[in-house]
């Protein structure tokens, strides 16, 4: 059998057979060299270059009581008696114990002392929300006289990493860009006020809007709002859409959990992760699915971009109007069924922007104007025109 097997013609698969398992050979020489001179003592081997990470710790979990009172975990010191197995970063590590990758190993330099304004000039006291791309929190801001209350969102490091490689670090430094750009345009979204990074995160720090969102103000009624009310609103957040696309952007997130009615009754819109240039439309969906066109937009480019705008604005007019919102799965129910003291000029608006095959939607700017002219309509004589600050500031009482 063996003198069969030599006779037997050098195939591919014999050769890299035969280049593994010298490669095997060598790795287990290499190996073997290295456990002596490098790590004695550890009965651990490995590469050139390996990343090791280790902690201090038992396989058995073990606890002690503290003189106070309450239990903590616990390892044994060099001595065999219990003490407290602390786990926070800078205390990993016992002060009695040796660390046996210590031979041979390079040099590390010494970590400088950073600034961390968490602790000198940020006071967090509440959280708003956390996922896994990082959290958004009350603070205050102790920098200026008096102190003021301000937002603080922070995107990790790695967080709800995509595919193109953003993360939530990402997504919180491109809306401080956005937002930054929309000030300048005299568009009134939160003020940043600032922003640092922290631990491989990165920190924004913006105008705390003080009020309650759209979306909490409609789970608390029981009662349909005025239709007046509604076209207020709809004034506002068509004018605030328009402004941004004429300032070149879209925003991608228009919703009710998005807009917060202030104590004067005012909308004021909030996050602007997902935001893009108008020009340069991001391919990847951002917008929550019952605000964004079944099927997509039918338009293409900036229009498409524009477009997903336009049938959110009308979503959350459809949804003040009716109290749901429009269907997806089919053609909408047209809003007037839902609600026969709507303006007809309204619903005809309405469907136009909720309209799955619309290929090019009526501008934000043309829904602001369309509105007006049905508020003016729908008022009394008395109060026609008072889309003004006292105005809304009466119905805000109301929140």
């Amino acid at each position: 059998v063996q003198r069969a097997d030599r006779q037997q013609p050098l195939t591919v698969d014999r050769m890299r057979e035969a280049e593994r398992r010298e490669h095997e050979r060598e790795c287990t020489k290499h190996r073997h060299h290295l456990g002596h001179e490098r790590f004695q003592g550890t009965g651990l081997s490995m590469f050139p270059g390996s990343n090791v990470y280790y902690r201090y710790g038992g396989f058995t979990r073990l606890e002690m009581e503290l003189p106070g009172g309450g239990r903590v975990p616990a390892i044994k010191d060099s001595r065999g008696e219990l003490t407290p197995d602390l786990r926070e970063q800078a205390e990993a590590k016992p002060a009695w114990a040796e660390d046996p990758f210590a031979v041979g190993r390079r040099p590390q330099r010494v970590a400088r002392t950073i600034d961390n304004p968490l602790k000198t000039t940020f006071r967090v006291f509440g959280t708003l929300s956390q996922r896994g791309k990082g959290g958004v929190y009350q603070a205050v801001d102790l920098s200026t006289r008096p102190p003021r209350f301000c937002l603080l969102k922070e995107g990790r490091r790695w967080g709800e990493l995509g595919w193109d490689g953003r993360d939530g670090r990402w997504r919180v430094r491109h809306e401080g860009r956005v937002l930054s750009s929309l000030r300048e345009g005299g568009i009134d979204v939160p003020r940043p006020y600032y922003s640092f990074e922290l631990d491989g995160n990165y920190y924004l720090v913006t105008e705390f809007i003080d009020g309650e969102s759209l979306h909490s103000f409609l789970r608390r009624q029981r009662r349909r709002i005025p239709v007046s009310r509604v076209l207020r609103y709809g004034i506002q957040l068509a004018d605030f859409i328009a402004r941004i696309h004429e300032a070149g952007w879209v925003w991608r997130d228009c919703k009710p959990t998005n807009l917060i009615i202030t104590r004067r009754g005012e909308l004021r819109p909030l996050d602007f992760e997902g935001a893009c240039p108008a020009d340069r439309p991001d391919p990847l969906p951002w917008m929550t699915p019952a605000f964004t066109p079944p099927g997509g937009s039918a338009g293409e480019g900036v229009q498409r971009a524009v477009d997903d705008d336009l049938y959110a604005l009308g979503a959350v007019i459809y949804l003040l109007l009716a109290g749901r919102m429009p269907e997806s799965d089919s053609a909408p129910t047209p809003v007037g069924r839902l609600r026969r003291d709507t303006p007809e000029a309204v619903c005809e608006l309405v469907s136009e922007l909720i309209n799955p095959g619309a290929r090019r939607r009526t501008s934000a700017r043309a829904v602001a104007r369309r509105m007006r002219a049905a508020l003016s309509r729908t008022e009394p004589k008395a109060g026609r025109g008072a889309t003004s600050v006292r105005t809304l500031t009466a119905a805000a009482a109301e929140v």
